[in-house]
């Protein structure tokens, strides 16, 4: 039957009792399938992984600079690696390394939370920063913006000029 019409049997659904065959052309159905993944990949959101690095010694100015710039990559939904860099004798002052990175910790509080407690790689002491998740708001129902938007497009009429003060109209004089 399918070789008559020039299409192919195709098991659409292995997995299901019993499995499910459709006549179709083959080419179409795998250009569709390659589609469908292509869309789903599309809509996956890939979290990229940025990394700022600072100093125990790092400056107030330069840390509001980078404090603001990780918050920005938290609000765009990327994870945040944040370095602390040790030279030297700084090495023997891994306290002030903390100091520092609870401090990044408290102040990215509303829109990030750490992954752990700082940890020591080397000379770097690192904590992971990842974005808090986002709620869309939710809309109203239908019954009340119809209600909410009748009500601000409502005018109010205040009188006019046949009106009298209590709201009757005011009668006509003919003078002829």
């Amino acid at each position: 039957m399918a070789e008559e019409k020039l299409l192919d049997l195709v098991e659409v659904a292995p997995l299901a009792n019993p499995p499910v065959c459709r006549i179709l052309d083959y080419g179409k159905y795998r250009y569709q399938l390659q589609k469908k993944e292509k869309d789903a990949r599309k809509k996956q959101k890939v979290q990229t992984l940025k990394e700022m690095k600072m100093r125990p010694k790092i400056d107030e100015h330069d840390y509001d600079f980078k404090v603001r710039a990780i918050k920005s990559f938290l609000e765009d939904g990327h994870r945040v690696k944040v370095s602390v860099f040790f030279r030297g004798r700084e090495m023997s002052f891994l306290d002030k390394g903390e100091k520092v990175l609870a401090r990044v910790v408290k102040d990215c509080n509303g829109l990030g939370k750490s992954e752990g407690n700082p940890r020591m790689e080397g000379r770097y002491m690192r904590i992971m920063m990842t974005p808090l998740p986002q709620v869309p708001p939710k809309p109203a129902a239908k019954g009340e913006n119809a209600r909410n938007d009748t009500a601000r497009n409502a005018v109010v009429q205040v009188g006019s000029a046949t009106d009298t003060p209590s709201g009757e109209p005011r009668k006509q004089e003919n003078s002829d």
